[in-house]
């Protein structure tokens, strides 16, 4: 089992930005990668940016959601995962998630663990 924890989410204007953090604990060995998503009420998940961990040895890959706005960065020696976000503004308000999976994170379905979520509010 994993266990993720996310944080730093909250209220900022747009054009701000935040930095959210993605906490892990037990068997994240078993992972093959890390991924952030959002949802808003009534949509679907959707992915942002995703980390390979052992073979793809901490490659990044972003959607086009946010791609050019967010950074995703996975710090071994703690094993967190982050992501800053730039810019934003009021249609990036959702929950956001923190996830893993032994397999892949390019989207929500069969994703193994995920996080309870961090909500982003950005005003206008």
């Amino acid at each position: 089992q994993v266990q993720l924890v996310e944080s730093g989410g909250g209220s900022v204007q747009a054009g701000g930005s935040l930095t959210l953090s993605c906490t892990t604990s037990g068997a994240i060995r078993s992972v093959n990668c890390m991924g952030w998503f959002r949802q808003t009420p009534g949509k679907q998940r959707e992915a942002l940016a995703r980390v390979s961990i052992g073979v793809g040895n901490g490659r990044t890959y972003y959607s086009e959601t946010m791609k050019g706005r967010i950074t995703v960065s996975l710090d071994n020696a703690n094993a967190s995962l982050s992501l800053q976000m730039n810019n934003l503004n009021p249609e990036d308000t959702a929950m956001y998630y923190c996830a893993a999976d032994r397999l892949r994170c390019d989207r929500p379905d069969g994703i193994d663990y995920w996080g309870q979520g961090t909500q982003v509010t950005v005003s206008s």
